[in-house]
């Protein structure tokens, strides 16, 4: 009985913790869980849909998501530039808006053109979907909660997005035309209850131009002084690079479970779904650490060591067995779910902490550039050293999340420094 209450007491306070607090965040936390149901439900049926109900081949899908990709990068700066002078809000209400207009013209696509046409534009609305809901974030919660809120807002997206990925699993087990355009479908519905959450929201209005014209910013939406910050930029892109755990998670791995290994190919889609456990258990409780830029730094340098740890364990897991090589596999995702934890909890302190006042958008449009480029280059870049390079192809990757990590604490201190020289001092 003693037993059962004290688990009960861990799992209350583990609600307390995950779930966001009456108000604001809580409204931030429908929106995320309703966001995460549609990208589950699409993102897990959209390749069988592409292939088989709209009929482009493999490898233009491909092409076409790649170009899109680029689409994206190109348009999120701007795109975070207006939310800084008319309010995220406003902002991101038109893109849900528009999301669930081009998802139901997918429906009508019936060639390779508008399916690029329509790929492109859904790239551009969902890139810049991340940084303007930061930025919403940041003017809702503000700066006390801002880094607990994101947390929480990881922990419920992956509660969101596995039961997206198994309702797109009914469907594409139904193996129907209808079913799979229904899946496309209901996420478009989806924005559309989205929108209906955001204006329930007493949304900030922008106040970008007065702000901006004090820093000394430029005017005009396409002209970004963030993408003249150098530092900011390297510690952008060195943040989005240690999120290459995700290719290696999504290709890399069960690429090398399937090709490599004696382990049975069921274990890609579970270390997938313990991934996702993981981290709703453990994402807010591993935040707190990065609630300040230095200490944002530090655990990007522990995420470093994690994920550079989890790729020398990968790399000893191909034939020895099915039993060992499911043991190293497991061993490695463990160690691999700490990395990213820690990635993502600093990613949250450097890209809030390190932005001026009153340019949220534009600071978080630019710190998503790095996460863009690797989803660009990420699936090429694990095909490549995973598949092509085997064990020297682990080896490579370790040494490369290592020496990102180490390379963050002295990037920001050197932003910070550069920041104190130019900055006034406050009255």
């Amino acid at each position: 009985m003693a037993e059962a209450r004290r688990y009960g007491a861990v799992l209350r306070a583990w609600f307390r913790e995950t779930l966001p607090a009456a108000g604001n965040a809580r409204r931030l936390g429908v929106l995320t869980l309703i966001q995460s149901l549609g990208l589950g439900v699409f993102l897990t049926s959209s390749a069988v849909f592409f292939t088989r109900t709209i009929g482009i081949p493999a490898q233009r899908v491909g092409l076409a998501l790649s170009v899109a990709g680029l689409c994206g990068l190109v348009c999120t700066v701007p795109i975070g530039r207006l939310a800084d002078r008319l309010g995220a809000g406003r902002v991101l209400t038109v893109n849900f808006l528009l999301a669930a207009a081009c998802f139901t013209a997918y429906c009508l696509v019936d060639g390779f053109a508008a399916f690029l046409a329509v790929a492109c534009a859904i790239a551009v609305l969902e890139t810049s979907a991340g940084a303007l809901q930061a930025s919403l974030t940041d003017a809702l919660v503000g700066e006390a909660e801002r880094i607990r809120v994101s947390a929480q807002m990881r922990s419920l997206f992956n509660l969101g997005f596995l039961g997206g990925a198994a309702l797109a699993g009914a469907a594409i087990a139904a193996g129907t035309s209808t079913a799979l355009y229904a899946t496309v479908l209901a996420n478009a519905a989806l924005q559309l209850v989205s929108v209906a959450v955001l204006l329930g929201m007493r949304l900030p209005t922008g106040t970008g131009p007065r702000r901006a014209t004090a820093a000394g910013a430029p005017g005009g939406v396409l002209r970004s002084a963030a993408l003249r910050d150098v530092r900011y930029v390297a510690v952008a892109l060195v943040c989005g690079a240690l999120e290459l755990y995700h290719p290696l998670l999504t290709v890399g791995l069960p690429l090398w479970i399937v090709t490599s290994t004696d382990a049975p190919a069921l274990l890609v889609s579970g270390l997938l779904i313990l991934d996702t456990v993981l981290v709703l258990l453990f994402q807010v409780a591993v935040s707190r650490g990065a609630r300040t830029p230095a200490g944002a730094a530090r655990m990007l340098r522990w995420a470093g060591w994690a994920l550079g740890a989890s790729c020398l364990v990968f790399a000893v897991s191909g034939g020895h067995g099915a039993l060992l090589d499911s043991a190293a596999l497991l061993g490695g995702a463990l160690v691999l779910v700490l990395g990213e934890l820690y990635q993502a909890s600093a990613s949250w302190g450097l890209s809030f902490g390190l932005a001026p006042a009153g340019r949220q958008g534009e600071y978080q449009a630019v710190f998503s550039l790095g996460r863009g480029l690797q989803q660009f280059a990420g699936p090429w870049l694990m095909t490549s050293l995973v598949v092509g390079a085997a064990g020297t192809g682990w080896l490579v990757l370790a040494a490369l999340f290592i020496l990102l990590g180490l390379a963050a604490p002295p990037l920001v201190r050197g932003l910070e420094k550069a920041r104190a020289r130019t900055e006034p001092a406050p009255a």
